[in-house]
């Protein structure tokens, strides 16, 4: 396979983004092109929307598995790429389409020639929500491999092509949804006496949460509580009954994580009671942190020296993965791929260069055959 190959590979995923645990036309090509493979020394199981590819290794004394996902965002792409996205107000703006074809690149050279021991490639779904390594991880068609260790990697935009980042321990942070409901009574803005103002109630909760981090949280324990969406009212004249407020909570440490849950629904609790009010939470998804394996990070390090990668030592980002997870169960890490975009993850306009793919899938092989 060569380079275009791969590059149209991408395009044709790029173009059928779909949500967690609905990528059906993904999974369908993914199939597709895995049976154009030679099936003698691999096995293909599905789980959900995912799938698991098995290569028997020539030895087999151990399996090394890879991590690709493969869903898209509820974006509405705002490039002027050939292959835009076909799907109304969905997106690869993370780089997924990247994450695939790279994992089908390295796969297909260890096909055709294969390594001495077992290779897994998991093509998980659901990543930007509602999370599906967890449950993959827990599922009976996962449980049946013996995984020695495990690596993925995640596209950066603000690095290089030619280039791949990771580190020892901390990488991603711990993450959490965010969504609070609130309600009262509404009513004419004339008689606001009359009612119970949530648009009042969750501009001063926003106010107070902005205290959880600063008076809260140990200064030596990193993390953000963000609020980016407020949902109140209806016309200009008319006091809400309700309202919605969205955000995210990311941590450097598991255990800086319940405290500040505990903070803010202490908060919500004098809320209730100044407002005459009820409110909601709900933390939707939680990912563990990324955590890296010093051994295999200094692996992978030694696998790609010689070639025309360069390898940079990576920072703690606050950044929220899933594979979190897996790498809690299992050792392993993961690495930032560089692929050189003015604009950045989850944005509209996210446009990786292409040329980083190859690079992507040489650093995969050269880690599954150390």
């Amino acid at each position: 396979m060569t380079k275009t190959n791969w590059i149209k590979i991408r395009r044709d995923l790029h173009q059928i983004p779909e949500l967690g645990f609905q990528e059906y036309k993904t999974q369908q090509y993914l199939l597709d092109y895995l049976n154009t493979l030679p099936q003698e020394h691999m096995a293909v199981t599905t789980w959900k929307t995912g799938i698991f590819v098995y290569v028997k290794g020539v030895v087999g004394e151990k399996t090394v598995a890879y991590r690709a996902d493969i869903d898209g965002l509820p974006i509405t792409e705002q490039t002027d790429l050939d292959f835009i996205s076909q799907h109304d107000g969905r997106m690869h703006a993370c780089g997924h389409d990247f994450h695939m074809t790279i994992a089908l690149g390295s796969l297909t050279q260890i096909v055709h020639e294969r390594i001495e021991h077992n290779a897994l490639f998991i093509f998980q779904p659901a990543e930007e929500g509602p999370g599906g390594a967890l449950p993959m991880l827990e599922s009976d068609e996962m449980k049946q491999y013996e995984i020695d260790y495990i690596f993925a990697l995640h596209v950066d935009p603000n690095r290089p092509v030619g280039t791949v980042a990771s580190k020892e321990g901390l990488l991603f942070a711990n993450t959490s949804e965010l969504f609070i409901d609130f309600h009262g009574k509404g009513g004419h803005a004339a008689y606001p006496h009359e009612t119970k103002d949530m648009m009042m109630a969750a501009s001063t909760f926003n106010v107070q949460l902005q205290q959880v981090v600063g008076r809260m949280v140990n200064p030596l324990e990193n993390a953000v509580v963000t609020l980016g969406k407020m949902e109140a009212g209806t016309v200009q004249n008319i006091i809400p009954e309700s309202a919605r407020v969205e955000g995210t909570i990311r941590t450097t440490k598991a255990k800086t994580m319940p405290q500040i849950k505990e903070s803010i629904e202490r908060i919500l609790r004098g809320i209730e009671e100044r407002y005459d009010c009820r409110t909601r939470v709900d933390y939707g998804a939680n990912y563990y942190m990324v955590y890296n394996n010093g051994i295999y990070v200094e692996q992978f390090k030694e696998a790609v020296t010689n070639s025309s990668i360069q390898f940079i030592e990576a920072e703690e980002a606050m950044t929220g993965e899933d594979f979190g997870y897996m790498l809690k169960e299992l050792p392993g890490f993961m690495f930032w791929l560089g692929v050189n975009s003015p604009h950045g993850l989850h944005n509209s306009k996210l446009n990786p260069k292409e040329d980083a793919i190859e690079v992507g899938i040489e650093a995969v092989t050269k880690m599954m055959r150390s």
